[in-house]
């Protein structure tokens, strides 16, 4: 089974079911089907093939996933890329990849086109609400409108080994790097999800995260793969927009980050909005402070929140059962199914429970490695204890209780060495986040001659809120050991962000 096939029985068994809705705008399966085909049917002409790369330089919309599915249709290989990528990133992963082809939009134009104009490998780049249809120069024309009858090109000859996406790390550190997915890693990552999270053809999934990431993206593939609804939303700027959307749309599952959940719980007026639909929320790419998992369960009674671990070099590794979030709130749960993870020690021998090492995980959804970066694939995919396996080996610390369940601890380079002793990021932020009136926060360490280095603390406060720097200090020095404590505390407006919405840490240094 090759990864839009399951959309492809979707659009046959579903056709008059609202698969999308962005805006005022709602697209049936079948509309949905036929603008697919529109769009592939241009590429086909403007000479993609099967294992060309193409770019998807798009926002949270319905072009978005005709374009997913037209790229796979024609057995490509479509990039994601962020809406928010300045002109040099995207120039670079259009240049990294020699990609055939970039589908975007008009209101990306100073962007894209410089990037264009640096491009010699994109012979075609295909633009969204571009007037006039074929706009400037050769390479750039408008993007189809309307529907298109399936011509049967579904590259009857593409295996479940063929690559179907490449996605871009977010770039924290170093030059960002594309994660080679196959068919069969995708399926295989939704086959695990689906497996515990449970999700239904009835569904109403509501997307505020960007499909340009892997969080977002599977849950635009898992909705029309499924037959369910999917509700899409352009934009988490307004929170109040995106509660109205989940009440009005009667949503059932929402996926979130920290930070979106953070602006949510913010809103003085939540109590306001009919929420009872939702079953089932959430939560990926950075731990929920304890804080928000209680308001969270106040607010929605009747949803079960999953705490989630994952990297886009697999997708998913971790869950933890909702009914577990009483006993131990600060887990990320126990691996997934279909797969192994255990951690290791600076030698790579594997540890027992009770224990902190670096996590390793085994499965067939692990990354085929980084798109031509050979050093940097050996660093993440060693041997495994089949001759001729590797697994991924994520550069993430975590530490297990006794009965094998899961904490993160901190990048394997965000570790702070303070007086001699290791300092986890989390546990500090963790304590600041229990503070009334923080909304945001991150903690790094910085050079400091006496402690070698200085735990050092970044605050945001919701609005009206006042505090100090030895507010801070104190209550964290009431909660934690003395030498993880912040020595110094910074008050920022806004904490710097990557594309996909992590703290830029890097930033912070």
């Amino acid at each position: 089974m090759l990864l839009h096939h399951a959309f492809d029985s979707s659009c046959a068994r579903l056709p008059a079911k609202t698969a999308i809705v962005c805006g005022d705008e709602r697209v049936s399966y079948a509309e949905l089907a036929g603008r697919v085909d529109a769009l592939a049917s241009m590429l086909r002409v403007r000479g993609v093939e099967r294992g060309d790369r193409v770019a998807l330089f798009l926002d949270s919309s319905v072009e978005f996933a005709v374009a997913v599915h037209a790229v796979l249709r024609l057995g490509a290989v479509f990039m994601p890329i962020s809406p928010l990528t300045k002109a040099d990133k995207l120039a670079y992963m259009l240049g990294d990849t020699r990609a055939a082809a970039l589908l975007t939009q008009a209101r990306l134009q100073p962007v894209w086109q410089d990037a264009l104009e640096r491009s010699a490998s994109v012979h075609s780049c295909v633009v969204h609400d571009a007037q006039g249809g074929r706009t400037a120069g050769d390479r750039v024309l408008g993007w189809p409108t309307g529907a298109a009858a399936g011509d049967g090109s579904r590259s009857p000859e593409l295996i479940d080994q063929d690559l179907a996406a490449i996605i871009y790390t977010s770039g924290t550190t170093g030059v960002p790097k594309g994660v080679m997915l196959t068919h069969l890693n995708m399926c295989s990552a939704w086959r695990s999800v689906q497996a515990y999270i449970g999700f239904r053809e009835d569904d109403v999934i509501g997307l505020a995260l960007s499909p340009s990431f892997s969080y977002g993206l599977y849950h635009v593939l898992m909705s029309l793969g499924l037959g369910a609804t999917l509700v899409l939303e352009r934009s988490t700027s307004f929170p109040v927009k995106v509660v109205e959307n989940l009440a009005r749309e009667r949503v059932t599952v929402f996926p979130g980050v920290p930070t979106l959940y953070s602006s949510i719980l913010g809103l003085s007026n939540l109590a306001n909005y009919d929420l009872s639909a939702l079953r089932i929320v959430t939560n990926a790419a950075a731990a929920l402070p304890d804080e928000h998992v209680r308001r969270l369960g106040e607010l929605l009674p009747g949803a079960r929140l999953f705490s989630m671990y994952g990297m886009t070099e697999c997708k998913r590794i971790s869950f933890l059962p909702p009914e577990q979030l009483t006993i131990r709130p600060t887990s990320v749960g126990r691996g997934m199914p279909n797969q192994e993870c255990w951690l290791v020690d600076e030698l790579g021998r594997r540890l027992p429970n009770g224990s902190t090492g670096e996590l390793v995980v085994r499965g067939s959804h692990v990354m085929r490695g980084y798109w031509e970066k050979p050093v940097e694939t050996a660093e993440r995919l060693k041997p495994g204890g089949i001759e001729g396996e590797r697994v991924l080996y994520t550069g993430d610390i975590f530490r297990t209780d006794a009965e094998g369940w899961l904490y993160f601890v901190a990048r394997g380079d965000d570790i702070i060495k303070s007086r001699g002793e290791k300092v986890a990021p989390r546990e500090v932020e963790n304590a600041i986040y229990a503070l009334d009136g923080v909304l945001d926060c991150a903690v790094i360490g910085v050079s400091d001659e006496l402690l070698g280095q200085a735990v050092k603390a970044f605050v945001t406060l919701k609005p009206g809120a006042a505090m100090s720097e030895r507010d801070v200090i104190r209550h964290c020095l009431a909660r934690l050991e003395s030498y993880m404590a912040p020595k110094s505390v910074v008050f920022m407006d806004d904490l710097p962000r990557t594309d996909s919405g992590k703290i830029r840490k890097l930033d912070l240094r």
